[in-house]
């Protein structure tokens, strides 16, 4: 109710008059519809280029995640195979080594065997050699003595030289144990 000095009481004191509700919401419709056509698409607008960037951004992390799963796959697989290559290098190395350590033990056999032939070839060389030397000496020193008894010379060298390889045969055919025929 309004009293007579136009002030209103009671329950109308809470309520406008009409021309203020009309004119707030003339102003309100104003504000709303400026905030609706130029501000709720703007900020639209970038909310939505913000979860584009993030959604992106998600999806470039899982493609680089699944990369490196990727990646992390193909050098322990290519890890495993440079072990085992390895191995295998290792493996045929040894082969190599023994077949090389082999062959040298071969060569050294066969060096062994050659070195000692030659050395048989040259004991024989010089027992030949030394046996002729010790005829002709035996031989020379059976003839002085021969004279030294006889008391003459022998002049006749053939018949010395039979002499001295007849002696020399028959020592040969002795046995050497106690020096007595």
């Amino acid at each position: 109710m309004i009293t007579a000095s136009g002030e209103p009481e009671g329950i109308f004191l809470f309520i406008p008059p009409l021309y203020e509700v009309i004119l707030s919401a003339l102003c309100l419709a104003a504000i709303g519809f400026v905030i609706a056509k130029y501000v709720v698409p703007t900020y639209l607008r970038t909310l939505d280029e913000r979860a584009e960037k993030i959604e992106g951004g998600i999806r470039r992390a899982e493609e680089a995640e699944a990369q490196i799963a990727e990646e992390r796959s193909r050098s322990a697989t290519e890890l495993e195979a440079a072990r085992a290559e390895a191995g295998k290098a290792r493996d045929e190395a040894r082969e190599d080594a023994k077949a090389i350590v082999a062959d040298a033990r071969r060569q050294a056999a066969a060096e062994a065997e050659r070195i000692l032939d030659a050395a048989h070839a040259q004991i024989a060389a010089d027992t030949k050699a030394a046996e002729i030397a010790l005829r002709a000496d035996v031989g020379t020193l059976a003839t002085q003595l021969a004279e030294r008894i006889v008391g003459e010379a022998l002049k006749d060298e053939a018949l010395a030289s039979r002499v001295v390889d007849r002696f020399l045969d028959e020592l040969a055919a002795a046995p050497t144990g106690g020096g007595k025929p």
